[in-house]
């Protein structure tokens, strides 16, 4: 572990030939390779998370409108947070050191969500990295801590590529049958059906995205599967577990140090569902909620 970085404590993982970091704020996969190949878009250590990158998104993703909600009847107003779009953007964890507990091959990153403005629960959460052979595994817990039912969603913020490759050459599949349609602030108007070529393959370099998708198609083993395909052959997958049902898809040209970069970004919700209610679940009191996702090539 070391400290020097706007972004905390940096844990060392390894397995084989495959090594990941993982930042103590915001509980960031910061980096992740095989080899000397990345699959998260690397950036440099003495400048605060670019974009969120990596960052772990609760008890919301994304965006909601003015940041007010309705929390079964109740008004709530939570701090904004986008002053660009006048929202409250991406949780109540992203700046936030974790604590941490690691082992060679994983770390289990832990932070409790106080009752603050616009947000009146008590919630444990914690993230576990643990590499593969050919990636991580991932597995977040939400656990409510409040006396009452607390809604609750999570998300995720990787930017996946093959580094070895163009970003513009890489070819992205997201097997998704709706897309939302949002405003000028981002926030959600209505829907409608997904381009099919993101279901085929699309050349990222041919893309601008920054859009939420549902309807996701799961395989056989319950996982949701994007990927980003070199011209080589090689795949990178990142898999999506029961219950993140929504993803966002956003091209950056403005990632430091990167042309372009694509964050794939699994979500158990989409924007501005804590007034939607689409996606929210309400954890019990002490009820833990547990979901997983990953990276692999092959």
């Amino acid at each position: 572990m070391n400290s020097a970085s706007p972004t905390g404590i940096q844990v060392a993982l390894r397995r084989g030939d495959v090594t990941a970091q993982i930042a103590q704020v915001g509980a960031s996969l910061r980096a992740l390779r095989i080899g000397d190949v990345d699959l998260i878009t690397p950036y440099a250590l003495d400048i605060p998370t670019p974009g969120c990158s990596g960052v772990v998104l609760a008890p919301w993703p994304n965006r909601v409108r003015d940041g007010v909600w309705d929390d079964d009847g109740t008004s709530r107003r939570l701090a904004i947070t986008e002053p660009k779009f006048g929202n409250a953007s991406h949780g109540l964890l992203r700046f936030t050191a974790y604590e941490i507990a690691q082992t060679e091959e994983s770390v289990t990153l832990s932070a409790t969500i106080v009752p603050q403005t616009g947000y009146p629960y008590l919630i444990d959460t914690s993230v576990t990295y643990t590499l593969t052979d050919h990636g991580v595994e991932v597995t977040h817990t939400l656990t409510n801590r409040s006396s009452t039912a607390a809604p609750v969603a999570l998300g995720t913020h990787p930017y996946v590529t093959i580094g070895d490759v163009d970003p513009h050459d890489l070819v992205l599949r997201v097997p998704a049958s709706t897309a939302f349609e949002t405003d000028e602030r981002m926030l959600p108007t209505g829907t409608r059906p997904a381009e099919a070529a993101l279901r085929d393959g699309v050349r990222l370099g041919d893309i601008t995205l920054d859009t939420g998708f549902a309807g996701l198609a799961r395989d056989a083993d319950g996982r949701v599967r994007h990927s980003l395909t070199a011209p080589d052959g090689r795949r990178l997958t990142l898999w999506q577990g029961e219950g993140f049902d929504y993803v966002q898809v956003y091209t950056a040209t403005n990632y430091p140090g990167h042309a372009l970069a694509v964050a794939i970004e699994p979500m158990t919700a989409p924007a501005d569902a804590l007034n939607s209610g689409r996606g929210i679940r309400r954890l019990a009191p002490e009820e833990a909620w547990s979901l997983s996702w990953g990276i692999a090539l092959s």
